[in-house]
């Protein structure tokens, strides 16, 4: 399946962004999924679809049953981009530290 989408794209719909957490949890099929929010079942099979499509989730087969997997590896693209802002926080706030350990009691 070619990828049309980033996961930067998927992930910025707040419902995608529920949809991945209860997968999380534990595989689900999509109408347990659909069951979890207010929105109309072709709603949430065109999130989870977009969700496929950019790999955060993957389908398996149980008889009839699709179940969809949560996939950490590709949640990895999301924290590779992060990580030099975290880095840059974390630097920031030891120097305020350091700064402001003069002025601890």
């Amino acid at each position: 399946m070619e990828t049309r989408r980033d996961v930067f794209q998927a992930i910025a719909d707040p419902t995608r962004r529920a949809i991945l957490t209860l997968v999380a949890l534990g595989a689900m099929t999509p109408g347990a999924i659909a069951e979890q929010f207010k929105s109309s079942r072709q709603t949430i099979s065109k999130h989870i679809q977009i969700l496929t499509e950019c790999e955060l989730l993957k389908q398996e087969t149980a008889g009839r049953e699709i179940y969809y997997h949560f996939n950490p590896q590709k949640m990895k693209e999301v924290q590779d981009w992060l990580q030099p802002f975290i880095k840059m926080w974390d630097d920031r706030f030891n120097k305020l530290e350091e700064i402001m350990k003069p002025f601890k009691k």
